[in-house]
């Protein structure tokens, strides 16, 4: 139809699961656990308007390529495996005009036995989940979002909300000190990947976030509000690793709410509280470093 054309297309495999095995001699083996989706664009569009297969390369194909590349380039950190993807698939290909990868990482780590790693027995230890984006046009340079999600902390002291505006529907009551829960995702641009070592930067910026949040361990930091103390995490992360040029963090404020025991002869000094995960709060931002000023 002359009036409509194409905004996007692309078509790819996802959740593609593999288990890499690093052997590295005698019984001390490495794991990497991921669950790839590789996305793929084509030069022509012959395939949505006429029906013609003849450029498409499969999805089975794509999860194939997946597992011989895990063989044959290994898999060291999800953002590395996701640029040997991009480069595959444009090098092989002329007719793919862009190549995206999302890849999740399982969080194995090994067993501890009497203070010892173990050389090949591991626990998966949810803390936090690692993930990234990969994209990379022909004749362009790769861009790279690394993440983490589902990272759930707690601090029982240390946080208030006050000072909030108030209208005739607020029944919310200022506290000074209450439960600060959340579910910590975040999601950071590299503006270069020169010199730089992705598991450093991430395990960085879990461990600011981790900081910024629960302050020194025998005092705590207090929290004015969820907002501030995300965006006092993300401009710590963003002065400790200089390749990140921008970051987003979504902070959900989950509640915990003190059950009343006035009706059993009880008090209930915040004590016994009862977790509510729906409805809550949803705080975000996204920060990034300003242009440099043009002469």
């Amino acid at each position: 139809m002359a009036d409509i054309e194409f905004t996007n297309t692309e078509y790819g495999k996802n959740y593609v699961r593999l288990l890499h095995i690093r052997r590295l001699g005698g019984k001390r083996h490495d794991i990497r656990e991921l669950e790839v989706s590789p996305s793929l664009t084509l030069a022509s569009k012959k395939d949505y308007l006429l029906g013609d297969n003849s450029d498409i390369i499969a999805t089975d194909t794509q999860k194939n390529t997946v597992y011989a590349l895990a063989k044959t380039k290994g898999v060291t950190t999800p953002e590395k495996f996701g640029l040997d993807l991009c480069t595959h698939f444009l090098s092989s290909f002329s007719h793919v005009t862009r190549a995206k990868v999302s890849v999740t990482m399982a969080p194995w780590r090994r067993i501890n036995v009497d203070g010892k790693d173990h050389a090949h027995a591991f626990i998966m230890t949810q803390d936090a989940v690692r993930f990234c984006h990969v994209e990379q046009a022909r004749n362009g340079t790769p861009v790279v979002h690394s993440g983490l999600k589902d990272m759930k902390i707690l601090k029982t002291t240390q946080s208030g909300f006050t000072g909030f505006l108030r209208d005739r529907y607020t029944s919310l009551p200022e506290v000074t000190d209450r439960c600060f829960e959340t579910v910590v995702y975040s999601c950071w641009k590299y503006s270069t990947l020169d010199r730089l070592d992705f598991d450093s930067a991430w395990n960085t910026v879990k461990t600011t976030i981790l900081k910024e949040f629960s302050g020194p361990p025998e005092t705590g930091l207090y929290s004015a509000s969820v907002q501030k103390t995300l965006y006092d995490a993300e401009c710590e992360i963003l002065g400790r690793v200089p390749q990140i040029s921008e970051i987003e963090m979504t902070m959900p404020n989950v509640h915990n709410f003190t059950v009343d025991m006035s009706k059993f002869g009880l008090e209930n000094k915040d004590e016994v509280l009862m977790p509510v995960d729906k409805p809550s709060g949803n705080i975000s931002a996204a920060i990034r470093r300003k242009p440099a000023a043009k002469l």
